[in-house]
This record gives structure tokens, C-alpha cells and sequence, in this order.
């Protein structure tokens, strides 16, 4: 079973149709016992870090969370502001993120008059940096989508599976033993994306 963290931020509707269209069990979950029947986990993020961050907090779900990830090992995705938050710290303000792979969240390089303004917003390509499962049936430089000014800066550079480019190169996906972040939608990345889910669901 999927259990999609639904504490009051993502597109966790999106997430749920995909996986009921590729009849894989799931289901939002926002109790303790909810997410311990869950065999994976998805914690999507929109927004603010410090914004997610105080939500998951006021949601109750955050000892139950880490629990579940670091000591009993279920894998988990974090996607999009849901990936910043497994890291350490985010520039984007000052609470703590949950530390599940060490690594600070950073602003994208602008420079003043560049021809790629921030926010960093549509199609880019990922390049497949390191194999992994995840990326089963999906060709390097496949396209996601993207919506983000800030970006998860790994400490560990092996932790990071793909990369992406603009403005910089910057990790968009990242993992550690039983733990996931992606940057970029799956979710609203069509059949690729559905595809990256389905990979996760299969791991």
C-alpha cells in the first residue's frame, strides 16, 4: 500500500489518481495508523519550506514519520518542496528539515538580466547520473517538469541518482538506502512520470 502523506500540501490528488490508474493500492494517509499500514510512502510539498515544515509539524505525523524511515527503513519519496525537506537546512528560511540525507537546501544562481528568470518553471531534461531501479524504462534526458527557485544541495555527491541544468547543474534526484527525493512533478510529467511512480511503488 502507498501511503500519501496528506497533511495539507501537494498535489496529493494527483499522485492518487496515478496509482489508481495503474491499480496499485493506495491511499492518502493523515494518522499515525495510516501510515504504519503503509508499505511506502510519498511526502509531496508545495510552498515555503519553513510553511511545509511547520505543517508537517502541526499535522503530528513528523515522529511517526521518522520512525518509519529510520528505523524501520520504508521507503519514502519526497517530491518537490517535499524532497527540501528531508535535508538538513534551507535557505528559504530557518526551521529544521528532518535530516534524512544530509544536505542543505540553496537558492539557484540569478544573475540580474539573465534570459532564465526564476522561478524555474516547465520542461528540462534529467541526466541519469547513477543506475538505479527508479529509472527503470525511462531513457536518459527524459523530460519533467519543474517549478522551484531553490534546489536540494546533497552533501554526499554519490547520494545524487540524476542531475538537471539551468542557470546550473543541480541534483533533482537523490537517495539514500530507503530514502527518495525527487525535485521535479512526477505527478505532472505524463507518461514518464507515471512510469518513476510506478518504479517507486515496484522497489
Amino acid at each position: 500500500m502507498i501511503g500519501i502523506v496528506d497533511y495539507g500540501l501537494g498535489n496529493v490528488n494527483s499522485f492518487l489518481n496515478i496509482y489508481n490508474k495503474l491499480n496499485i493500492p493506495v491511499q492518502l494517509v493523515s494518522t499515525k495508523e495510516a501510515l504504519q499500514a503503509s508499505d511506502k510512502i510519498i511526502l509531496p510539498g508545495v510552498g515555503s519550506f519553513d510553511y511545509a515544515m511547520n505543517a508537517l509539524d502541526h499535522s503530528g505525523l513528523r515522529d511517526i514519520l521518522n520512525e518509519l524511515v529510520l528505523i524501520k527503513k520504508v521507503p519514502v519519496l519526497g517530491v518537490c518542496v517535499g524532497m527540501q525537506m528531508i535535508g538538513d537546512t534551507s535557505e528559504e528560511g530557518v526551521a529544521k528539515g528532518l535530516g534524512w540525507i544530509s544536505g542543505a537546501v540553496k537558492k539557484m544562481s540569478f544573475v540580474e538580466h539573465e534570459s532564465s528568470p526564476l522561478p524555474h518553471m516547465g520542461w528540462n531534461s534529467l541526466n541519469q547520473v547513477t543506475e538505479s531501479p527508479l529509472f527503470d524504462n525511462i531513457p536518459n534526458y527524459s523530460e519533467f517538469y519543474f517549478l522551484h527557485s531553490y534546489y536540494f544541495d546533497a552533501k554526499n555527491k554519490e547520494d545524487v541518482l540524476a542531475t538537471a541544468d539551468y542557470l546550473q547543474t543541480f541534483p533533482v534526484i537523490v537517495n539514500q538506502e530507503n530514502v527518495f527525493g525527487i525535485q521535479c512533478h512526477p505527478e505532472k510529467s505524463h507518461q514518464q512520470g507515471a512510469m518513476l511512480l510506478k518504479n517507486f511503488a515496484e522497489l
